[in-house]
């Protein structure tokens, strides 16, 4: 997936490395970033399910968590 990532998939994981995003805890993940809904919310989605990120915590505590890469997602990155 490395080679078809678009510019803005990769700043919204450079956003997500920086600790500046958000996801829901849900099948169709949303993402939010400095504290905006994301405007790409199909891209959001995307990098979701390609498993490069993911709630970086799983308890129950409402329906936002800070996002975190995956080790794909840091791949993709480096």
């Amino acid at each position: 997936m490395d080679d078809e990532l678009t510019h803005r998939a990769r700043a919204l994981l450079r956003a997500v490395a920086a600790g500046r995003a958000e996801v829901t805890r849900s099948r169709e993940p949303d993402l939010r970033v400095d504290g905006l809904l994301c405007s790409d919310q199909m891209t959001a989605r995307l990098l979701a399910h390609a498993g490069l990120l993911r709630p970086a915590r799983h308890d129950g505590d409402g329906l936002w968590a800070p996002a975190e890469l995956t080790p794909a997602g840091r791949a993709v990155l480096a």
